[in-house]
């Protein structure tokens, strides 16, 4: 089953999850390392995150809020923490096979974010408020567009 893996550093990958539910719950708790549970911002996908990612300390993963905030359309108040896989979502609400159209947005979204920063380093935003309304905009254009 197609799917997404989003590394909490901004690294974006394809992958390959079995086709059982079972045996795919099991292989993304091992590439979350923990417990994982689902989490809806498209009604098509499904972000797999690390159910107890904060308080083991995980790092922030930028590009996964980045994206489900895009989806949801706002800011979300709250971060993603550690490594995050999208799949999609099928009309009963279990994993299905990820769509190339929502692929594409989770890629156009990593890079978005990744040249975001780098022209940060050069010119940082004037307020976090106004770093997270910039982010949004590309990002949202990314998924809209």
């Amino acid at each position: 089953m197609q799917a997404i893996h989003i590394d909490a550093d901004g690294a974006v990958a394809a992958i390959d999850l079995p086709d059982h539910r079972g045996d795919q719950y099991a292989a993304v708790r091992t590439m979350l390392g923990g417990d994982a549970d689902q989490a809806v911002y498209h009604r098509s996908a499904l972000l797999w995150v690390h159910g107890d990612g904060q308080r083991q300390h995980l790092p922030a993963n930028l590009v996964a809020w980045t994206l489900a905030s895009a989806w949801r359309g706002v800011a979300l108040p709250y971060q993603l923490f550690g490594d995050v896989v999208v799949t999609g979502r099928d009309s009963d609400g279990d994993s299905a096979p990820l769509t190339d159209r929502l692929a594409g947005q989770v890629r156009a979204v990593a890079g978005t974010v990744e040249e975001t920063m780098t022209g940060w380093r050069m010119r940082p935003p004037i307020s976090q408020d106004a770093a997270i309304s910039q982010l949004l905009a590309y990002a949202r254009n990314d998924v809209n567009g």
